[in-house]
């Protein structure tokens, strides 16, 4: 915003909160009770004052224009009552202090969810912006009028003056309403956060603020969230959404973070889920929750690379190309008979550096670490920290190749707290 050589004024909701608005001739007109702002990029301007005025104390809009403010003084051009508007918003206004004050916010810079004590304007060419959401204390004694006094017993007593925790407003997030969020948040602030991050900020919410928000993601980005999120948030947002939507989400999910996300669910919830998915991610999703959770056939996904010996490392990275999008994990690929039984692995690097025209049976290691079907979680945890690797397959009585068992996937069990 260019202001050119006027001098910069910033005022704060709390302090224009309660002021009397005169007219010209030093009269009383009203008592501001809020300001509506319409929101807009780059910053929410103000467009009106509510006013509570006249002996019948109804409520008016005052627009700013029609407003000088000098200090705290507040001078009305507007000269009698039938000039005021009925307090109805237009389209993209909000009311600022019903909408901020006391009220959530996310902080998209610090990735956290904020409680909003005060909102700083800036006025200029008399128009006025909101540009910074307080969220300090300094902001709380502010409104309660103590401001002055916390300075002087901070410095007197601790030499220390609290700073102002501003969040600049191209960083705030609401979250007071469905209406201020957006719902489309593909195109809003939260757009910018990573799936970790969002998953933190959903749990912090309470669940109908979570749920608002989850319903208005996108299906990959929801996916996405979902997978970085608590089980037990997982469950409580899924069972909040229709069986077709949560259907589409799922199956964005790794087939492992599937499998165990309905297998949470209530059974007539999960079999309702697994009705409206694609039979083929369906089938694969039954065969994981066949297993016990504890056990390899539980913990390994499904999808991973496998090619027969004969392709050579050219063939193998086009493959890649075309389908490392979906795979839960691709830093291993492994080598298959022509009957899926397992004969040797190997990097992505190893591939990356090989000539393309090599085929993957001279590239293959043949001593591959591979557990059952059955094997515990615990025979797991020591295979993973005795070899030093990534993922381990899984292989039935045959040693034919049934799935992989990703590190992340067996942290969610024996430490959850790290596996998410």
């Amino acid at each position: 915003m260019v202001v050119n050589s006027e001098p910069q004024v910033f005022l704060f909701l709390s302090k224009i909160l309660g002021g009397k608005v005169i007219d010209s001739e030093g009269r009383p007109v009203g008592k501001i009770l809020d300001l509506v702002a319409r929101v807009a990029e780059p910053y929410p301007v103000v467009t009106y004052l509510l006013l509570k005025t006249g002996r019948e104390k109804k409520q008016s809009l005052l627009a700013w224009q029609e407003v000088t403010e000098t200090g705290e003084r507040f001078v009305a051009s507007r000269q009698t009552l039938e000039d005021y508007h009925e307090p109805v918003l237009q389209e993209g206004e909000l009311l600022l202090k019903d909408a901020f004050l006391d009220k959530q916010i996310v902080d998209t810079n610090g990735a956290k969810v904020r409680r909003v004590n005060d909102l700083q304007f800036l006025k200029a060419r008399n128009s006025l912006h909101v540009v910074h959401v307080d969220v300090g204390f300094r902001g709380l004694m502010r409104r309660v009028g103590l401001e002055k006094l916390m300075d002087v017993i901070s410095r007197g007593f601790f030499d220390y003056v609290p700073p102002d925790q501003f969040i600049p407003w191209k960083f705030v997030q609401p979250l007071a309403s469905p209406d201020l969020l957006r719902l489309n948040i593909s195109q809003s602030r939260l757009a910018m956060l990573r799936p970790a991050d969002l998953a933190d900020i959903i749990e912090d919410l309470d669940i109908h603020r979570r749920t608002v928000i989850f319903k208005a993601l996108d299906v990959e980005t929801a996916a996405e969230t979902l997978e970085e999120t608590d089980p037990k948030v997982q469950v409580s947002l899924i069972e909040e959404m229709e069986v077709e939507k949560a259907s589409d989400i799922i199956e964005e999910m790794s087939l492992s973070e599937a499998a165990d996300l309905l297998g949470d669910l209530p059974k007539d919830k999960a079999d309702d889920i697994l009705m409206e998915m694609e039979k083929e991610i369906a089938e694969d999703v039954k065969e994981l929750l066949s297993h016990p959770e504890e056990e390899a056939g539980g913990l390994m996904t499904t999808s991973f690379l496998s090619f027969t010996p004969s392709v050579t490392a050219g063939e193998a990275l086009d493959v890649i190309r075309k389908e490392a999008e979906d795979m839960d994990f691709v830093y291993y690929l492994y080598v298959v008979d022509d009957r899926e039984r397992l004969m040797g692995m190997m990097s992505l690097r190893e591939l990356l550096v090989a000539l393309p025209e090599t085929p993957l049976s001279e590239l293959m290691d043949t001593r591959v670490v591979s557990v059952s079907l059955d094997e515990h979680k615990d025979t797991i945890a020591e295979h993973f920290a005795k070899y030093g690797i990534m993922a381990l397959p899984v292989v039935d009585r045959s040693n034919r190749m049934k799935g992989v068992i990703m590190f992340k996937n067996l942290l969610e069990i024996v430490a959850p707290e790290l596996g998410k």
